[in-house]
């Protein structure tokens, strides 16, 4: 197997970047892991992954978890975001 030419490296380059770039428009991807997790990709570095009940728990509990980051905001780090 011959080795890849400079142009090619730089053709595969620029379509990583490419796929790479377009994760970061700020919107939510979810994705079904081999062993049935569900992940969210887009908030942070990593994906953030739960299985389903751990999903439906969680969202239930969406109003106290909303209520609980209002009254303890002051503790935590805020990230905001540049316009």
């Amino acid at each position: 197997m011959a080795e890849p030419t400079y142009e090619e490296l730089k053709a595969r380059l620029a379509e990583m970047e490419k796929k790479s770039g377009s994760r970061r428009t700020g919107e939510l991807d979810f994705k079904v892991g081999e062993k049935g997790g569900v992940s969210v990709y887009g908030l942070g570095r990593f994906p953030v992954t739960l299985y389903y009940e751990q999903w439906i728990r969680l969202l239930d509990t969406g109003e106290k978890l909303r209520e609980f980051l209002e009254e303890n905001k002051g503790a935590g780090k805020l990230k905001l975001k540049d316009k």
